[in-house]
C-alpha cells in the first residue's frame, strides 16, 4: 500500500510540472483555460499570408527547405514595389515564435500591431519592427549606437544584449506582447534582450524621439498613427536583401 501511495504521488508530481509548463490564460469566469500553439507557417505554402495590401501572395517571397524565403532577385523581376507580407488574421495579446536567417549585409524586420488599410502604404508606418540584420556587416548595426541592431525595437530601443548568430545561421526570437499587462518582450536565442510599455505616457515618452514621431524628421509626416494600433497583423519586411523564415508558431493571451 505504501509503495502505491509513493508511486501515485510520483504520478501527480510528474503532472503538475508538465502542466506548469503551459502558458495559462483566465476566461471571463476567472477561470484558468489552457492556450495552444498555431502554426503560422506550414513550411509547404503561403496559406494565412498575402502581399500587404494585395489579395494574393507576392511572388517574390518562395518556399525553399520549409522556410518562407524573399528573393531580391525576383522582387525585381514582378516589380521594385513592396514585397512586404502579413498575416491573414489580426492579434492583439499573443506569443511568436519565429526563427530567421539574414543573408550577408543583409536587412529585413518583424512587425506586429500592423494595419492594412490603402491610406498607410507600408507596415511600418502603423506596426513596430523588431530589427532583422547582419550584424557584423551592416552599417545600421551601428546607429544611435545599436538602435537599428538585431533585436532591436526599430529606432526606439537597443537590445540588452548582443546574442545574435552571424549571417546565414538560424537565430530565434519569441516575442511577447502582452496588452493585458502592458508589455512587451523579446527573446533572442533563449536571452531576454528587450522589455518595454505597450501604450500609455511610458510609451509614449519610449517613443518620443523616434524618427516616426519626432516631428523634426521627416518620416513623421508619413506615419501619424504609428504604434496606435493594440490589434493588427503580423508582417515581415522585404528590405530589399535575402532573408528566411520558418517554425512560426503563435498563441494568443
Amino acid at each position: 500500500m505504501k509503495k502505491i501511495l509513493l508511486f501515485a504521488l510520483a504520478i501527480a508530481s510528474v503532472s503538475c510540472a508538465q502542466n506548469s509548463n503551459k502558458k495559462m490564460v483566465k476566461d471571463s469566469n476567472n477561470e484558468e483555460i489552457k492556450t495552444e500553439w498555431v502554426n503560422l507557417f506550414d513550411g509547404k505554402t503561403f496559406d494565412g499570408w498575402h502581399q500587404y495590401n494585395k489579395k494574393t501572395m507576392s511572388k517574390a517571397w518562395v518556399v525553399e527547405d520549409g522556410a518562407m524565403v524573399f528573393n531580391p532577385e525576383k522582387s525585381i523581376k514582378f516589380g521594385r514595389q513592396a514585397h512586404d507580407i502579413v498575416t491573414d488574421k489580426e492579434y492583439t495579446s499573443f506569443e511568436l515564435s519565429i526563427e530567421w536567417k539574414i543573408s550577408e549585409k543583409g536587412n529585413s524586420g518583424l512587425f506586429w500591431g500592423v494595419k492594412e488599410d490603402p491610406k498607410f502604404h507600408s507596415p511600418y508606418l502603423t506596426g513596430p519592427e523588431i530589427q532583422v540584420l547582419d550584424n557584423e556587416r551592416h552599417p545600421d548595426a551601428f546607429v544611435r549606437p545599436k538602435y537599428h541592431q538585431a533585436g532591436a525595437l526599430y529606432d526606439i530601443m537597443q537590445p540588452m544584449q548582443d546574442v545574435c548568430k552571424p549571417a546565414n545561421e538560424w537565430n530565434h526570437f519569441l516575442l511577447n506582447i502582452n496588452h493585458k499587462v502592458n508589455r512587451g518582450t523579446l527573446k533572442l536565442n533563449g536571452t531576454e534582450i528587450l522589455n518595454f510599455p505597450l501604450s500609455g505616457p511610458e510609451w509614449d515618452e519610449l517613443i518620443s524621439t523616434c524618427k516616426f514621431v519626432d516631428k523634426s524628421n521627416e518620416a513623421y509626416t508619413e506615419a501619424p498613427m504609428f504604434g496606435k494600433f493594440k490589434t493588427g497583423k503580423i508582417g515581415l519586411q522585404d528590405h530589399r536583401d535575402k532573408v528566411s523564415y520558418r517554425n512560426i508558431k503563435i498563441r494568443e493571451l
